[in-house]
C-alpha cells in the first residue's frame, strides 16, 4: 500500500494482524475441539466401554482443515522451511534473484498441485464419497484443500514479483 492513498505502513499491516489473530483463534478453537473430542472418546472408550461414534472421522476432517488453512498463512509469513546452503556465497542481488526464482517455482508447483487436486475433488464429489461411519461428504473438504493450495500459490506469485522479497 502506498502513502498517496492515505494508508501508511502501520495501517497496511493492520488487516494482516487482525487476520492472523482471527485465524489463530480459529486454529486454537479447532485444536481445542480436537483435544476435547479425543479426551471424551478415550474416557467413553476405556471407562464406559462406549466409544464416541465417528470421533476418528471428525478428528481427521478437523486436522485436514487445520493443516490446509495454515498453508497460506505460512506462505504469507514466509515461514516455510528453507535451506540456505548457497545464500552465504551470493551477493544481495543474486540472493534477491534466487528468492524470486524460488517463489515463482513454488507458485508454479502450487498451481500444478491445485489443478491435480481440482480433478481429484471433481471425481470425489461426483462419486458422492462420504466418511464411513457418519457419512459426512468428503467433496467439500477436498475443494477446501484446492482453495487453500491455490491461495498459497497466489501468495507465492505475489512474493515473487513484490517490490522487495521478505
Amino acid at each position: 500500500m502506498s502513502e498517496q492513498h492515505g494508508v501508511g505502513p502501520a495501517q497496511a499491516h493492520a488487516w494482516e494482524r487482525r487476520a492472523d489473530a482471527a485465524l489463530g483463534i480459529a486454529a486454537s478453537a479447532i485444536l481445542f475441539c480436537m483435544m476435547t473430542l479425543t479426551f471424551v472418546d478415550v474416557v467413553l472408550r476405556y471407562v464406559f466401554n462406549r466409544p464416541l461414534r465417528g470421533a476418528f472421522e471428525v478428528t481427521e476432517l478437523m486436522l485436514l482443515v487445520l493443516i490446509f488453512a495454515g498453508l497460506p498463512l505460512v506462505t504469507h509469513a514466509g515461514e516455510h522451511v528453507t535451506m540456505d546452503l548457497i545464500d552465504r556465497w551470493l551477493g544481495a542481488r543474486a540472493r534477491n534473484a534466487l528468492t524470486r526464482l524460488m517463489e515463482a517455482l513454488s507458485a508454479t508447483l502450487m498451481f500444478a498441485l491445485t489443478w491435480f487436486m481440482w480433478l481429484k475433488a471433481q471425481r470425489i464429489a461426483g462419486y458422492g464419497d462420504t466418511t464411513d461411519v457418519l457419512r459426512i461428504a468428503v467433496g467439500p473438504f477436498v475443494y477446501f484443500m484446492v482453495a487453500m493450495i491455490l491461495l498459497s500459490g497466489l501468495l507465492h506469485l505475489v512474493r515473487a514479483f513484490a517490490a522487495a522479497p521478505r
